[in-house]
Parts: structure tokens; sequence; C-alpha cells
């Protein structure tokens, strides 16, 4: 007996969904949803120029360290990869890997992003490289970095955007009247890394210079970094965003940070422990701001970075050689957010861990801080990174059902570099539906589609659109 001849289709208009109910979900109410995307890492001045892309690789495989990791394990050099091999060599050894990418997200994701937005429902392989190549470069032209936001109905994305930055291109984007609102973040992690005290200089020298004022105090510093915010708000910010290890709520005195921002202002390092009083300092400032303001603060938490130290030393960081570490997240958490709203000025917060291990450890702590001044208040983010396939993705939603309200859930963001990565909100959408609907057809949740439908409708658009207010 061909058992296969029964078998659903791979990336049929049913992908993912294996129950009647989850079919209904999807193409009823989740598929035609809107997108907010709160968290991506776009260049905003490629939707300025309104970027036209000259091939295939440019907005597929430039910039994307997951490609990159998986075509290095399957021993392709460099060369493909970061190197100076041409587009199409590129995405030759992208199309030879993807066969061999079988379980991995990588492996949906292409195909995702193939089918839609460029019909293209062939499998990427060695044989097919060449087609595919072609006609997706055919369609290009049509398909610029504007166009493209369009076409997945996209309704706001924000950036991710260090404090010193000008937001020219906001600023242009916004006089062209777009009709995608493309707003900034407010990611000042530079402004509080005290590891590197030449670094730490020499962004300070920077900083005055961009708000052309003198700094050579603490109270400087804090002035100055406070106009930027101020700055960033007058633009239509209303996120802030932080990717630490962990949520640094170590114990300072004033007299502490001054004299460690005086050695810091200098060049001088200082020791371990003082480093991280000096980050929790700074988090509380960041933190108080974005209370002040009524904007929602976020912490990417958990990675372990630049691992590989012969590799970030030729290509540099952010090329695919950090991982998931194991850091002790509770207790520090508990310290700032719990620091926070003891004073009243805990701001609206986002919660992400890197490691899976931490899921319940995020989806009980902001249980801990959600006092029903604003519906999900303290929410427990989407899997990211490493965590935002199938398993990771369901394991996610599972905890926060458990322990929390998965109906307050704000839901998918991208957080990529890439346009083509919209297709992972089709993704997030038809592993929800799932969920829901194999929990309809097990009979633990009642058959009440409309009911659940709305719920799905929430998580997917409108729980983000009323919770941040854009």
């Amino acid at each position: 007996m061909n058992t296969l001849a029964s078998a659903p289709t791979f990336l049929s208009d049913d992908f993912l969904l294996q129950t009647e109910t989850a079919r209904r979900l999807y193409h009823d109410y989740a598929r035609s949803m809107p997108i907010i995307d709160y968290h991506c890492h776009l260049p905003p001045d490629q939707i300025a120029q309104d970027k036209r892309f000259d091939n295939m690789t440019q907005p597929w495989l430039y910039g994307d360290h997951y490609k990159w990791r998986a075509m290095r394990t399957h021993g392709v050099s460099e060369k493909y990869c970061t190197g100076d091999a041409s587009d199409w060599e590129k995405f030759e050894k992208w199309a030879e890997t993807v066969p061999y990418t079988l379980r991995n997200p990588l492996y949906h994701w292409t195909h995702l992003e193939l089918n839609n937005p460029f019909g293209i429902q062939e499998l990427l392989t060695p044989a097919t490289a060449r087609s595919i190549y072609e006609t997706c470069n055919e369609q290009l032209p049509q398909l610029t970095a504007r166009r493209l936001l369009q076409h997945f109905d996209v309704r706001v994305v924000c950036t991710t955007d260090d404090p010193l930055d000008s937001l020219a291109h906001h600023d242009q984007i916004a006089r062209d009247g777009f009709a995608v609102r493309i707003l900034p973040t407010f990611r000042p992690d530079k402004a509080m890394a005290a590891d590197d005290p030449h670094a730490f200089r020499a962004y300070a020298d920077r900083l005055a210079e961009v708000t052309n004022r003198d700094i050579s105090t603490l109270a400087d510093y804090i002035d100055a970094l406070k106009s930027r915010h101020d700055y960033f708000a007058e633009r239509g910010c209303r996120l802030s965003d932080h990717g630490l290890e962990m949520v640094y709520a170590e114990s300072y005195t004033d007299g502490d940070v001054q004299r460690l921002f005086n050695q810091l202002r200098r060049g001088v390092a200082i020791a371990p422990a003082d480093v991280l009083m000096f980050k929790s300092f700074m988090l509380v400032q960041f933190a108080e701001w974005d209370h002040e303001k009524g904007w929602t603060q976020q912490f990417h938490l958990g990675a372990l970075r630049n691992n590989n130290v012969r590799r970030l030393r030729e290509i540099g960081p952010d090329t695919g050689w950090d991982s998931i570490g194991d850091f002790p997240q509770a207790a520090s958490l508990s310290r700032f957010l719990g620091g926070l709203d003891d004073r009243d000025k805990l701001a609206k917060t986002i919660v992400y861990n890197l490691n899976p291990a931490d899921n319940e450890v995020m989806a009980t702590m902001v249980g801990n801080f959600n006092d029903g001044s604003v519906r999900g208040k303290v929410q427990f983010g989407s899997g990211w990174w490493f965590l935002d396939q199938k398993d990771g993705m369901e394991r996610q939603m599972n905890a926060l059902s458990n322990m929390g309200l998965i109906s307050t859930f704000v839901g998918m963001l991208t957080d990529s570099r890439s346009f083509l990565s919209y297709s992972r909100h089709e993704y997030f959408r038809r592993i929800l539906c799932n969920l829901f609907g194999n929990d309809v057809e097990n009979g633990e949740l009642p058959a009440d589609i409309d009911w659940i439908g709305q719920i799905v409708q929430d998580i997917c658009y409108r729980n983000a659109d009323r919770y941040f207010g854009f």
C-alpha cells in the first residue's frame, strides 16, 4: 500500500492546519487580518528610497544569518555567505542547501516566501534554482520595499534605532505620505555599554555632537540622552527596546554612579561588578522615561553573542555566531519590574526569552505586575530568534495559555531585516489556529467558532492595535 497517496500535500492551502476547525479559523478569521510589525530590523533608508532589488539574492540572502548558519553547516564556503561570490552563485549555493534543511524552519520559511509574494509552489533545489531565480527576478521591479509592505497589508512598522540616529529617513517617509506608518524604536544599548570604556567614551563624544552640548558630568549625559528620547517621541516613537543577556537590577547610589561615569568618561575601565551597577542605573532611567510617555518597553533576553571570536574579528557582529545563553533571569527581572512598580513607574512591558527553559519563568513573572490598569500590561513576548519556529511558538503559547491569558497576547513580530519575512506572520497564524482547532476537536474547548475566531483575530492584530495605541 502506498501510504503517501493519502498524505497531505506540502504547502497546500491547509498547510499546518490539521483539523477542519483549524482550517475554518485560519481561512475565515486569521488569514485576512492586517499586520502590525512592532519590532523589526528593516532598514528605514530602503523604505525611504523605495528600494528596488536587482535580483532575488538581495532581499533574501543579504544579512540573513539564519541562512548563512545553515549553509556553513552544510559545508558551504564563507565566500558564498558573506564573501565576494556573485549574487547568482550565492543563490545557487542556498538552493543546494535547502533540500538538506528538512525539519528546520528554514525549509518552511523558504517555500512560504517563494509562494507569497512570488506565487512559486515548486520546491527549491539545484534543478529548479535557475528558473526560480529568474521568475523572482522578473517580478522584483514591481516588488519594491514599499510595495512589499503594502502587499502583505502591513499597517505599522517599528524599526530599531540608536538614540543618535537622525531619523532623517523616517522624516522623509512621513513627508511622502506613505500609507504604512514607519516609526522608530529607541534602542539605547550602546549608551549603557560600560563593558568597553573606549567605546563608551566615543559614544558620549558623539552624543555631545548630536545634541550640541558639553557632556562632562553624569547629569549632562542623562540630560542629553533624555533630549534624544524626546526627539524620538516627537517623531512618533512608541516603543523602546533592549537586547540584553539579562535584566540588570543591582543596587547603587547616586555617588557610586557618578564616580563610575567619571571613570568611563575618561576611557578608564571599571570592575565587572561596577559595570552591572552602572547598567542597572541606566535601565531605570530609560524605564522611567518610557513610563512618563506611555511607551512600551521591550526586553530581548538571553542571547550569548559573538561566540566565534575568529569570525567576529574577520566578518563582524550579527553574522551568525550567536547562540542561546543560560543566564539566570527570574530574580533580577523581579527586582527590576518590582522596583518600578513599587514607585508606580512601570511602563507597559514585553519580555522575550531566548532560552526555552525560561518559558514558564517569563509566563509567571509577567502576571506579577499585571495590575488591571491596562489589558495585558506586562506581556510574555512571542517566540524570538531561535524560538520563532513551530515548536518554539507552540511552547511559548502553551506556557502563556497555562499560566496567563493568551487572549491578551499581542502576537507575532518579524524581528527581521528582510522585507520578505512577512510570510512568517502567515506561519504564526497557521500554528495559532491549529492549536485552537486541535483543542476544539479534542473536546477541550467549546465549538464556538465565532468567539474563538474573534480571539484569534485579536491575537493576530487587534490586541497590538489597542495595546500600542499607534
